[in-house]
């Protein structure tokens, strides 16, 4: 083991009372000035959206997917023959993160790992001098998001929080509509997660029987895996579970339906819901609510699913602006099974995710892929609309190569203030009542039970620290 490499684990397990490290701006070396502006990317978490990780940066000039990184060694081989295939270069191969970390020719991360993974992930890059994008959400709970905060400031560093909509124009376009009073006072945002979903049933602890297969299905695509005990001693199992408290090894808690379990995930408020709660937020202009309430459960399905499948979420905002008592009020709604198309967001598929604002001159509908329309007035006459979507992936190398932090979407405090929601609402649904939260100090009033949640009981060595 290197003597940087002993150090920087040592410095991982006591971050809190570290010295900052000299860090340049472009990461760890400036290598890839001298290669046409190249920019060396590592990809941490490698199936599912990593794997459209791999295959975005493969597209961008001047960009090397130039490590991937992954506690499943299974994954490797398909990755790396996609890449050959495309022409691309071989590139380096870590189980380790810190291993990746270490690796001076890296300038930057991609995190796609699951939820519980995130901020751990971006803090330990940017305390190694590299720059970090972190799949949505970019936390597992509130107190995650101010240490991201304060460690892209304190080793000056870029972190992204990977909510690829604020890429894209339609977005872009439909919120300078709402904030330059095209809907008059916007007073209500609501956003939709209708998304079918067949529940995960239940399974025994331990490695699966040889010929036995795991089905998950993301988006429309069905993953055959074989957690057979072959296939489990290519994965490091104690690194996946990092952060979290040390569970045996069921296939219900590993590749994707980790969502479904509060120790990595976030249910589908954090899942889906990540994109649509951001967006929600963005249109009204607001930060962090006072008051929270969520209700909901696990309806239908007797399996081994602990985050609610149903549940409605609602956030009120004080503001200065605006008539009657000034306030306003952010609604979020899953719902799992058979529903509407509230909006006519989505007809003609099975699911239905977007947005819905309301103001005082009229409505506006954002579905999924950005495209926005408006209905102004009593009559609901059509009004204003767009569309078009974009490249964050572009944005981070670009804004990297810039190093001018004003120019990227998706900023890490944006994606406090919108992860938050998320947090906050489980907390009051798991709590079983409405809360009541200080936006400044970031805890809530008079209620132990509820701030002991805004944070998590962390495993050693892979412990998120106190940034100071």
């Amino acid at each position: 083991m290197s003597e940087s490499r002993r150090h920087f684990i040592k410095k991982s397990v006591g971050m809190a009372v570290a010295a900052p490290i000299a860090v340049n701006v472009w990461g760890t070396n400036n290598s890839w000035i001298g290669a046409n502006d190249r920019v060396r990317i590592g990809v941490v978490g490698i199936r599912g959206m990593g794997f459209s990780h791999i295959r975005n940066y493969s597209e961008l000039e001047n960009v090397e997917v130039a490590a991937l990184c992954d506690v499943d060694e299974n994954l490797f081989p398909e990755r790396l023959k996609w890449l050959e295939d495309n022409g691309k270069p071989k590139p380096k191969l870590y189980k380790d993160i810190r291993d990746l970390l270490d690796d001076k020719d890296i300038d930057a991360i991609s995190v796609a790992t699951p939820n519980h993974w995130h901020a751990l992930a971006g803090i330990w890059a940017a305390q190694a001098g590299k720059h970090a994008t972190l799949e949505k959400p970019g936390t597992h709970n509130v107190f995650e998001g101010r240490q991201l905060i304060k460690a892209a400031e304190k080793y000056n560093t870029i972190i992204q929080h990977h909510a690829e909509r604020r890429s894209f124009p339609g977005f872009q376009s439909a919120m300078k509509f709402l904030h330059s009073g095209g809907l008059g006072e916007v007073y209500m945002a609501k956003g939709l997660c209708y998304k079918w979903r067949d529940g995960i049933g239940r399974y025994p602890d331990g490695p699966m029987k040889k010929g036995e297969k795991f089905a998950t299905t993301i988006g429309s695509k069905n993953y055959i895996t074989p957690f057979t005990e072959e296939y489990l001693s290519k994965v490091d199992y104690n690194l996946w579970q990092g952060p979290a408290q040390v569970k045996p090894f069921n296939r219900n808690r590993f590749h994707y339906n980790w969502h479904w379990h509060w120790d990595y995930g976030n249910g589908d408020l954090g899942n889906q819901g990540a994109h649509q709660m951001d967006i929600a937020r963005w249109g009204l202009g607001v930060q962090h609510p006072t008051v929270i309430s969520s209700l909901g459960g696990h309806y239908m399905f007797d399996d081994a699913q602990e985050t609610p499948n149903t549940q409605i979420s609602v956030f009120e905002y004080p503001t200065e602006k605006g008539g009657g008592d000034k306030k306003k009020m952010l609604q979020f709604e899953v719902r799992h099974w058979i529903s509407n198309h509230e909006g006519g967001i989505g007809e003609g598929d099975s699911n239905n995710i977007g947005n819905l604002f309301y103001g005082s001159k009229g409505y506006m509908v954002i579905d999924l892929g950005g495209n926005w329309k408006t209905f102004m007035g009593k009559s609901r006459e059509p009004g204003p609309s767009g569309g078009g979507r974009g490249n964050m992936f572009q944005n981070y190398v670009d804004t990297i190569r810039s190093n001018d932090k004003s120019k990227l979407e998706g900023s890490i405090e944006e994606g406090h203030y919108s992860c938050s929601l998320m947090h906050l609402a489980n907390i009051s649904y798991r709590v079983g009542r409405t809360l009541n939260f200080d936006p400044v100090k970031e805890t809530f009033l008079n209620d132990t039970e509820a701030d002991e949640m805004l944070t998590r009981d962390y495993r050693h060595p892979f412990v998120v620290p106190k940034i100071v």
